[in-house]
């Protein structure tokens, strides 16, 4: 196995969160196939692919979901041997997929400040002059317009890679519209792929094909102008130690979704048993459980996360031997998060399921199958879950975006991931101090509040349009 990991110049490094996240995929990859066979479950999501505003939402969240993915793909490169018969050693720093991908925007590095699309630093240093004179000045960056020899040059240079970033982004929507013609084509086998196209383009299709691929438009030329320009620019500037701001950023995106979905994870089974369990058999059962989540809503939540993330950076610092990498180390710190903030937050929908399961106990149907003796483990599975799902799914897709912003607080007030961890909340925690100072530096807070208004809005988006889809009282009159 050496030899392999030596051939391939990393050895993988398996994370606890990168695990959890693909677990999640192949849940929902599982969760997908069972629902395309059942058209009671596939109509509600019918509804969802025929708004325009959802399908556009959808775009947006897969890029996110695309890039968390590529970068929860670690490893730790090969170090270069002086001999061919020595050891293999590997790096402390762990690497991703992304980074492999965007190696050039993890490179590039500077000294300090830098402002966006910027040639020189920020603030004005000591420079010493061919003449041996010394001057205060602005220092030329190592990366950002590194290659312009006269920085005069910069408008007209910018604009000629915007252009090829442009030209690029074009190339990969057209890539992906021709892959989505003849998919759909081959599917639908009595259209042809002509008439597809003048469907899409009138907006005929039953599907918003045509705002869908309008979004895929815009985010490819973004996306590709981005990297044309990133590679030779600061877009978003650099910190205090020189680290380009729009690299933290779309590294971010990573933590942010792991807050979100795998504390999801973690609620669900707390929420969903007690939930259940007290509608359903009700007496001290429901006591029991009603007091629990009315205890432990009585605490502040702030606390409970400061003393778990206080025990568990005790345990970290007491077994240092066991972390290899800063990587392993932050990772369980962020793991333990998303377990407190689990288990602090599904009292809410452990109500909702309370309520609903204590009305469904009482239909017919239930009733029924009480007097023909069926067990109560088997009404709750065949009967109870499937028509509380609704409930559960919309609480979820609400529930993501503000678990997101929760992290962005928690890091803030220095609760949150790890400082060493790249977060959107550590990002806008390091802004605070970067505000204060003069001149001001406004794009670090900037950038990370771009980034999570556009994933926190495209989530709140699409899950508005899946309540008004799963909720029965909308579509009772159908």
């Amino acid at each position: 196995m050496s030899e392999l990991y030596a051939w391939l110049g990393g050895k993988p490094l398996f994370l606890w969160t990168d695990m959890l996240i693909w677990l999640l995929v192949a849940v929902i990859v599982l969760g997908v196939s069972y629902t395309r066979r059942r058209p009671h479950l596939l109509e509600p999501w019918h509804r969802v692919a025929k708004s325009r505003l959802a399908m556009g939402s959808l775009v947006v969240l897969l890029v996110y979901v695309v890039i968390g993915l590529l970068d929860s793909l670690h490893y730790r490169p090969a170090l270069e041997q002086s001999d061919q018969s020595e050891e293999v050693h590997y790096a402390v720093e762990a690497l991703t997929a992304l980074d492999w991908m965007v190696g050039g925007l993890r490179e590039s590095g500077e000294k300090s400040y830098s402002a966006p699309l910027a040639t020189h630093l920020y603030v004005r240093e000591m420079v010493g002059e061919s003449g041996g004179e010394v001057r205060r000045d602005y220092p030329r960056l190592k990366s950002g317009g590194a290659h312009l020899q006269n920085p005069q040059q910069r408008a007209a240079d910018l604009v000629e890679n915007s252009i090829v970033g442009g030209a690029k982004g074009l190339l990969l929507w057209l890539g992906i519209a021709l892959l989505l013609v003849l998919l759909l084509t081959r599917k639908r086998q009595q259209i042809s792929p002509r008439r597809w196209v003048v469907e899409v383009a009138r907006g005929e299709t039953a599907t918003p094909w045509r705002t869908i691929l309008l979004v895929t438009a815009v985010v490819s030329l973004l996306l590709m102008a981005a990297i044309q320009v990133g590679v030779k620019y600061h877009i978003l500037g650099t910190d205090k130690v020189g680290q380009d701001v729009f690299y933290q950023a779309v590294k971010s995106i990573r933590t942010g979704l792991v807050i979100g979905t795998l504390t999801t994870l973690i609620m669900l089974p707390f929420a969903i048993l007690l939930g259940i369990m007290a509608g359903y058999f009700r007496g001290w059962i429901d006591d029991m459980i009603q007091y629990t989540y009315t205890t432990l809503n009585s605490i502040p939540g702030v606390l409970l996360i400061a003393a778990a993330i206080l025990m568990i950076h005790v345990y970290i610092d007491t077994n240092a031997a066991l972390f290899e990498t800063t990587e392993e180390r932050a990772d369980l710190r962020l793991l333990f998060l998303c377990i407190i903030l689990g288990v602090t937050s599904w009292t809410g929908l452990c109500r909702l399921l309370r309520g609903e399961t204590l009305k469904l106990r009482e239909m017919d149907y239930i009733t029924a199958a009480h007097a023909f003796g069926v067990k109560n483990i088997r009404i709750i599975i065949r009967h109870i879950l499937p028509n509380v799902m609704h409930v559960v799914l919309i609480s979820v897709v609400l529930d993501f975006s503000g678990l997101v912003l929760a992290e962005a607080v928690l890091s803030y007030v220095g609760v949150g991931v790890d400082p060493t961890m790249y977060s959107w909340g550590n990002m806008i925690n390091g802004a605070r101090l970067e505000m204060a100072r003069e001149p001001v530096v406004w794009w670090t807070l900037l950038a990370s509040f771009l980034f999570m208004f556009t994933m926190v809005l495209a989530a709140n988006l699409f899950s508005d349009v899946v309540r008004e889809a799963f909720d029965p009282r909308v579509h009772k009159g159908e």
